[in-house]
């Protein structure tokens, strides 16, 4: 009999299909987050709340991707990894979906206006994280042609290598939030306390998206090692 649903048959050619599909949806969703973060210090409310929706969209699409491969995901033993590792990755890819999300919906429920002096370092910041969900979803890109090209001894020193520029991204992402939650502590007095507080979630939520996209690599580096 023949299959028609169409996650029956991504995981007929790989486990990973499916997981490949929802981190697509969960990195363009963190992409986007780039140009609604230019809006908002533009002041251009009306393209932010465009992206905004864009953004929304995706982690819809994400969240049905991530229920379908649950519901379908096959029985232990017709995978050749653990299914529990599987639905582990899936939450943690789709916890960068989510907080990308969280992240406009504050800024532009509150008309958040990041301060002069914190508007190049947190727009540096931001590209650091969203790089860093970019190359989480260039790791599983890698895997999937890799298993799929046969070449099985050779995954595990490539998934090192990309998990190696992941934890650089991780760190480097690190560095700046050190940086600028330095540079917000010094502005204090002069803004309203509301705001600040605001801004050091914004500033952590952002951080949560390279260390996210880390723990996507690092279950990658797992999965790959077994």
């Amino acid at each position: 009999m023949v299959t028609t649903n169409p996650f029956s048959a991504m995981f007929g050619r790989s486990p990973f299909q499916p997981l490949l599909a929802h981190i697509v949806k969960t990195s363009e969703c963190a992409d986007a987050l780039v140009p609604f973060f230019k809006a908002t210090l533009d002041g251009n409310w009306e393209e932010a709340s465009r992206h905004r929706e864009a953004i929304t969209r995706l982690e819809h699409e994400a969240d049905e991707l991530k229920t379908d491969l649950r519901l379908n995901l096959p029985n232990t033993m017709f995978l050749p990894v653990s299914r529990t590792d599987l639905l582990d990755l899936i939450s943690v890819q789709d916890k960068i979906a989510n907080k990308a999300r969280d992240i406009t919906g504050i800024m532009m429920g509150r008309s958040m206006q990041v301060p002069e002096p914190l508007a190049t370092p947190m727009s540096e910041y931001l590209q650091t994280a969203v790089a860093s969900v970019s190359q989480a979803r260039k790791a599983l890109e890698e895997l999937q042609d890799l298993l799929e090209s046969g070449f099985g001894r050779n995954v595990s020193d490539v998934m090192q290598n990309l998990i190696r520029e992941l934890h650089t991204l991780e760190h480097q992402a690190d560095d700046q939030q050190v940086a600028i939650r330095r540079q917000l502590f010094e502005l204090e007095s002069e803004l309203p306390p509301v705001d600040v507080m605001f801004l050091y979630k914004i500033i952590d939520w952002i951080g949560e998206l390279s260390d996210r996209a880390e723990r996507v690599g690092s279950r990658l580096q797992i999965l790959t090692a077994r």
